[in-house]
């Protein structure tokens, strides 16, 4: 463990990235800097690796494919346990990886690498479980069998919000299924990806089986489209980035999961518990600073308990600690770097300008930071109610009944998380069967679990993450017709 420990510590100074088995610098020779957002100084530096790296590391995966599918589920299962069981043994540096290159609050953090090893344990225990079917026949001297098989190379893309997370649930789901792993992290946070190998390294898992490459995103992406042995992508980020993705991988035919923007609606009724409400709604739109894809982007409450809704939220939001995500008691960290928040600023100013007026917060601070804030008063074709805020702002409009909340609700692009706070049983189905979203979460906003599918619908993407469903995303269906019996 000790050695383990070692490897982890000296990960940001080791410009290294993980390909076939062992710790190489690019081709090239290229470094490109990790920044802390709440600082902007070096954390450290990873390899700038190009076509010809991730060329590589695809073979490598192209070769350890062939090994690696003919293992039992049960022995996939104990090395997925033995990952999952280092990770937690080294949950204390994970977390400060992290958050050294993510900004976030070292809970949040600590919190984020749970939920990677509840991904990998759950796969752990769900390869064993990755059936088939047998179909009764058509003539007597027939069987017929219907078995899932891994897809082969599997190109993982995942973002920087969620930098350990969206690794796990990835590769955890496509080496439960038998396929072999190419992660590419994004360039802001590309250590916890690398803090993942060393740990799947320690826990046994073969050469060329897991491989971690870094660099920019247009490069790698297009490396992984273009080569014919990348048999499938999965890819969480923005939707413009996922639109080209699916164009690109057309000519090689590759299976594709997508998981892109999103606009959640959150709907409190004049019915519902306000305090749930009101818990729910800092829940969901301040963690990370609001850089998530499932935050709430958009406050919707009934007319009769606006007042109050509104003045609750906006006295919880003024108590929320900001500052570097180190720091004890801090609740709200940076934004992923000083661009971020400039953009988050001045689409504050702009809803200011179009009448929008400030319950709390409503600061631009120093850096990365953005002051949490509530605005009201703010109307459904406001700019930043049309656009994916991805920071620390909630804007709140008032609706009056049910159908105006779900059509006001469903009018957007996107489709990947709502949520809606009513103790109307009746209401429950009405509204969770008009909304158009992949998932929804009924007097709950944190509904992210490794057991459940997540995934939405419309310009959000396509494809499932987690549970059975995420599992099979990496399989493919053979039929098997035994005659002459």
């Amino acid at each position: 463990m000790q050695d383990t420990l070692a490897q982890l510590e000296s990960l940001p100074g080791r410009a290294e990235a993980y390909v076939d088995g062992t710790w190489r610098p690019s081709e090239s020779g290229r470094t490109q800097a990790v920044l802390d957002p709440a600082t902007g100084g070096e954390v450290g530096a990873v390899p700038a690796m190009t076509a010809p790296d991730v060329d590589r590391a695809v073979d490598a995966a192209h070769r350890a494919f062939g090994s690696w599918r003919k293992t039992t589920a049960k022995e996939r299962s104990v090395l997925l346990r033995r990952w999952h069981d280092l990770i937690g043994e080294h949950l204390e540096p994970l977390a400060r990886i992290l958050t050294a290159e993510q900004g976030k609050p070292l809970q949040e953090a600590r919190n984020e690498i749970r939920q990677s090893q509840a991904y990998i344990e759950f796969f752990s225990e769900e390869t064993r479980r990755l059936y088939g079917e047998t179909i009764p026949a058509n003539t007597g001297d027939r069987r017929l069998l219907v078995q899932r098989e891994p897809l082969g190379v599997v190109g993982v893309i995942a973002p920087w919000n969620f930098p350990a997370a969206m690794i796990a649930r990835k590769a955890g789901a496509a080496l439960a299924a038998g396929c072999t792993v190419v992660a590419k992290p994004a360039a802001e946070t590309p250590l916890s990806a690398l803090a993942l190998a060393v740990l799947a390294e320690a826990a046994g898992i073969p050469a060329g089986v897991f491989n971690v490459v870094t660099g920019r995103g247009g490069e790698i992406g297009g490396a992984f489209t273009a080569h014919p042995l990348v048999r499938k992508i999965s890819f969480t980020g923005s939707t413009p980035t996922g639109k080209h993705l699916a164009r690109e991988s057309a000519d090689t035919l590759k299976h594709l999961s997508l998981e892109l923007g999103g606009s959640a609606p959150f709907i409190v009724f004049d019915d519902a518990d306000v305090e749930l409400a009101v818990r729910g709604v800092l829940a969901s739109k301040f963690r990370n600073a609001g850089q998530t894809c499932v935050a709430t982007n958009r406050v919707f409450v009934q007319r009769g308990i606006a007042e109050e809704f509104s003045r609750r939220f906006a006295e919880e939001t003024e108590k929320l600690t900001v500052g570097p995500g180190v720091e004890d008691g801090i609740q709200i960290g940076p934004l992923i770097n000083e661009g971020a928040a400039e953009d988050v600023g001045r689409m504050l100013e702009t809803a200011r300008s179009q009448g929008a007026r400030v319950l709390a917060g409503g600061e631009r601070l120093t850096g990365a930071f953005v002051q949490p804030t509530v605005i009201a008063d703010v109307s459904d074709d406001m700019d930043i109610v049309r656009s994916e805020i991805f920071g620390p702002i909630a804007p709140i409009s008032v609706f009056d009944d049910t159908e105006e909340a779900i059509a006001r609700a469903n009018d957007t692009v996107y489709g990947l998380a709502a949520y809606f706070y009513t103790n109307d049983y009746r209401r429950i189905v009405r509204v969770s069967e008009g909304l158009e979203f992949g998932m929804v979460g009924v007097n709950e906003s944190l509904t992210t679990t490794e057991v459940a599918p997540f995934g939405g619908v419309k310009d959000s993407g396509y494809g499932r993450e987690g549970s059975h469903f995420g599992l099979e995303e990496y399989t493919q269906l053979k039929y098997i017709c035994v005659g002459g019996l």
